[in-house]
């Protein structure tokens, strides 16, 4: 396969970006705080989920908001969770806005996980959240379409990460008005081209997932890992995982989420 300078592939028991795990704090007080933001009265286990795996992947504290349509449901298990106004469809509602900044300027990165469900009163929320808030910000799941009408601000935001799937990528691309397309036939090393040029272009990092591998690209670069169990990345575990090592290095986003999945 040929190479190209702003490509690296991640082999197993090779990773990358070594110095990224060796870096790991020992002590959970330098370890980070990680907000996760999501849930509705339909469901909330992606939440669950990332709660444990932020929890196992390292991070020094981390809270939840969810809608308070949740509050009798949600498990003692998970006890730094914070319940923001909900609407009648069960989502969070504008007056959670005040819980959501409130949250955002206690945590070191902020996780939108999804299982928020297809109300446009959520949506006005996570919109007027994107715009506003400048810190580090992953987007993961349902999240991302809830987003869809915000994509302009997400491209051009600062430190921003979109685990996104290859259909969610299509969409921000055609949102976008971005010249080159990207289909599911195409090979790996175009994808890797296009999303080479792409985070050139915008400052995010993106991640998705095309044809056994997990692509993660950011101002140009791009790595490449083979990965051989999708549904951890459906499931949100791989975004946690992610939003988790980029507390500890907020300056570089690709290395973080590429060390991140290196074992």
């Amino acid at each position: 396969m040929q190479q190209f300078p702003y490509w690296q592939q991640q082999k197993s028991g090779h990773p990358l970006f070594p110095d990224v795990e060796w870096n790991r704090p020992e002590q959970r007080t330098h370890a980070g705080k990680l907000a996760i933001v999501g849930g509705n009265k339909l469901g909330f286990a992606g939440i669950g989920d990332a709660y444990s795996a932020a929890l196992e992947s390292g991070a020094g504290q981390v809270r939840v908001l969810m809608p308070d349509v949740l509050k009798k449901v949600v498990p003692s298990t998970m006890n730094d969770v914070i319940f923001a106004p909900s609407n009648p469809s069960g989502g969070l509602s504008k007056d959670a806005s005040s819980e959501l900044h409130a949250m955002s300027t206690w945590a070191d990165s902020v996780l939108f996980m999804g299982d928020a469900g297809r109300n446009s009163e959520t949506a006005i929320v996570y919109e007027n959240f994107v715009r506003e808030y400048k810190g580090p910000l992953v987007i993961a799941r349902d999240a991302i379409d809830l987003l869809h009408n915000a994509s302009a601000a997400l491209l051009e935001r600062q430190h921003t990460v979109l685990v996104v799937s290859f259909a969610q990528l299509q969409k921000i691309f055609r949102s976008s008005y971005y010249p080159k397309m990207v289909v599911f036939s195409m090979q790996l090393q175009q994808l890797v081209e296009t999303l080479h040029k792409f985070t050139i272009t915008y400052p995010v990092t993106v991640v998705t997932y095309h044809q056994n591998h997990i692509l993660i690209a950011h101002d140009g670069h791009v790595t490449t890992t083979e990965w051989e169990n999708p549904i951890s990345i459906w499931k949100g575990t791989v975004a946690t995982k992610m939003a988790v090592y980029w507390l500890w290095n907020p300056s570089q986003p690709l290395e973080s989420a590429t060390a991140s999945i290196a074992s």
